[in-house]
């Protein structure tokens, strides 16, 4: 739907909706009409250039419509002129990823006419996103109508109202028609081929598209484990010595898994302009506080907090706090054990299907109370890295993902690594694994598949059904899909999505050599996590903004730290067969010196593969070497013309000094 809109400086009449603005719906006027005049005033006043227009909802009985709702948009010339400050790459003409420049516009690829979907919806968004974001204070001491609410010069005026609760929600508005087209190719039909990745990445950016890449990549590279698994667990179940071979097949997997994901990665980041592109000055998180003080990089005036305020708070309240939450963990890990006994012991007294059942009863309990304390522990980390007050974004997701990872690590794990290597039961190690494994897939996509789906129809409906009460026969689309995406859940990012991985990755790596079938139930579980998390993204969450990313940061690292984990444990599980022990009948200390020097061995290897194997295909480095040396000889130009031009212009006054 087109909406109109007059503009004194412009002769735009209309524009198509991209982005929702909301604020609080007792923002003062005065507030709203400063904040609207700086989205509409040109860039070389300190504005951002941008299209507004007000939403008016009719009046509701039952409930009050906030009234200041707001959509954005762009014109054209503003959203080419915005790629080019964002650094956005396109492919040239010669095939390559190159920094769009709005001068040689007509050397991209899709550059068509007037360059109108040259860009994508994503795209776009993220540009308008970015000029709201870099709206800032000139001469302003405070919000106009909020005295108390003080800005200062080169402060991002967005994030001050995010952080003061005046500014509520902003998000990109998602497209009907490319949004059928998504779903579907991605989820309506089930098929077992590629994931459409270009076009997710197109709909919703970089950075989303990657980590349905790696969940792509994860299942695929799971299917050999799963296809040596199953006859394993099916001819050689009670053999436990036969999984030797299995355990070194997963060491090797485990290994090149990760390496040739860098490879997949840089793969696809180059073909998305992702790989080489330089990383935005990041800006101060919305919550981010301090005493009022001077940013040594740029120079302007904003709230700064001392380091050394932060390391106490981090060493002193942070590092007690997750020290206390694993105590807890490993004390609810003695009770399992406990009950465990306690259901073994009635089992052995009076045998039957009863206390067989019963069996599996404690391990059940434990996944659930597992999934139930990461879950408030996740809030509790939140909370506590955001109090730790970090500037940036990105240092408050990596201490955030450090304590999250360390407490779910052994909150999962500590109870196998405690039955396998010192109760050393591997019947029971079996029995808790599969236990764990099946009960945590159950529960998250009850959590993340069903429970969302019932939801957003149950507010569809209510939605559905106010705006026919209210307009009748009117057909108002637009009205009707920003009611329903203002009332939808924001979407936190892949956070949670790449942390239920990496759990799957860490039962499979770790322990699949006693359990073989995790593979097998990893890979049934990814597969319906492809559908669940694509509906969810769709039709439960808001749209996300574009987040460009090269890679899956920090994530990586996890990764490869678990595959490092997975060689030591797989070693010590392979000096525990009684195959081995059986060449070492009088020497336990002989057997753990061959074993560690076996796992130091196998370690190097994988450093080795690691250096061995590059992280970028070498087709990539050429081009990203040759776009290297083309910018090189562009600016070598760039130097002698303007050299030629200064000379040309200083002759006539060198001539006449001569002639003096």
């Amino acid at each position: 739907m087109q909406l109109g809109l007059s503009f004194s400086d412009s002769d735009v009449s209309s524009f198509t909706p991209l982005v929702v603005l909301e604020l609080a719906d007792d923002t003062k006027a005065e507030a709203i009409t400063w904040l609207l005049n700086r989205i509409r005033d040109k860039q070389q006043n300190g504005g951002a250039e941008l299209l507004v227009n007000q939403l008016l909802f009719p009046a509701q009985d039952d409930q009050k419509s906030n009234p200041n709702v707001f959509v954005v948009g762009s014109t054209l010339q503003r959203l080419l002129n915005g790629a080019e400050d964002v650094g956005l790459f396109k492919e040239f003409q010669d095939g390559t990823m190159r920094g769009f420049t709005y001068a040689n516009r007509e050397s991209f690829k899709d550059f068509n006419g007037d360059g109108e979907g040259f860009l994508s919806d994503a795209e776009c968004q993220y540009i308008i996103k970015h000029g709201l974001d870099t709206l800032r204070a000139k001469n302003e001491q405070h919000v106009p109508g909020y005295p108390k609410l003080k800005l200062y010069p080169g402060k991002s005026v967005v994030r001050r109202l995010q952080s003061k609760g005046v500014l509520i929600q902003y998000f990109p508005l998602h497209n009907k028609e490319d949004l059928k087209r998504l779903s579907f190719s991605w989820y309506k039909k089930f098929k077992l081929s590629f994931q459409p990745l270009d076009d997710i990445r197109h709909y919703f950016g970089e950075g989303l598209a990657l980590y349905f890449g790696f969940l792509e990549y994860f299942t695929f590279a799971l299917v050999p484990m799963a296809l040596i698994g199953i006859p394993y667990y099916l001819f050689d179940w009670e053999d436990y010595d036969k999984y030797v071979l299995f355990a070194v097949f997963n060491l090797v997997w485990s290994t090149v898994f990760l390496e040739v994901w860098k490879r997949c990665s840089a793969t696809l980041a180059y073909g998305w302009g992702t790989l080489s592109r330089k990383k935005a000055f990041e800006e101060p998180r919305a919550g981010f506080h301090g005493a009022l003080g001077f940013n040594p990089v740029t120079g302007r005036e904003e709230p700064v907090y001392p380091s050394s305020k932060r390391q106490l708070r981090i060493y002193l309240v942070s590092v007690p706090f997750v020290l206390l939450c694993l105590y807890l963990s490993f004390y609810v890990m003695m009770v399992y054990f406990d009950m465990e006994f306690w259901a073994i012991n009635t089992y052995h007294e009076n045998p039957n299907i009863a206390t067989s059942i019963l069996l599996f009863v404690p391990s059940i309990i434990y996944a659930v109370v597992i999934e139930i304390m990461n879950l408030l522990y996740r809030c509790a980390a939140e909370f506590l890295t955001d109090w730790e007050n970090h500037r940036l974004e990105s240092s408050f997701q990596n201490h955030l993902v450090l304590k999250v990872l360390v407490f779910n690590f052994v909150n999962c794990f500590a109870s196998l690594f405690y039955i396998a290597f010192v109760m050393q039961n591997m019947v029971l190690l079996r029995q808790s694994l599969a236990t764990l494994l099946i009960t945590s897939q159950i529960l998250n996509q009850v959590m993340e598949a069903f429970l969302p789906y019932w939801l957003q129809r149950r507010r569809n409906k209510k939605v559905h059904k106010r705006m026919r009460r209210l307009m009748g026969d009117k057909e108002l689309p637009l009205l009707g899909q920003v009611q329903l995406e203002t009332e939808m859940n924001t979407y936190l990012g892949t956070f949670d999505d790449y942390l239920e991985q990496f759990l799957l990755f860490g039962y499979v790596s770790l322990f699949s050599c006693v359990y073989p079938l995790a593979a097998v139930l990893v890979v049934l579980n990814n597969i319906t996590e492809v559908y669940s998390d694509a509906f969810k993204m769709c039709h439960v969450f808001k749209r996300p903004f574009s987040e460009p990313a090269a890679n899956i940061g920090v994530w990586q690292l996890a990764f490869e730290t678990m595959s490092i984990i997975a060689v030591v444990t797989n070693c010590a599980l392979i000096g525990l067969s009684p195959q081995v022990k059986a060449y070492f009948p009088e020497s336990d200390t002989q057997l753990i010196l061959i074993v560690v020097a076996i796992e130091h061995v196998l370690l190097a290897f994988k450093f080795i593969l690691a250096f061995v194997i590059p992280d970028v295909p070498k087709h990539i480095q050429v081009k990203l070497a040759k776009l290297d040396f083309d910018s090189l000889e562009a600016l070598k130009k760039r130097r002698r013309a303007l050299g030629r031009k200064y000379w040309k212009l200083r002759r006539p006054e060198i001539r006449g000094i001569s002639d003096g």
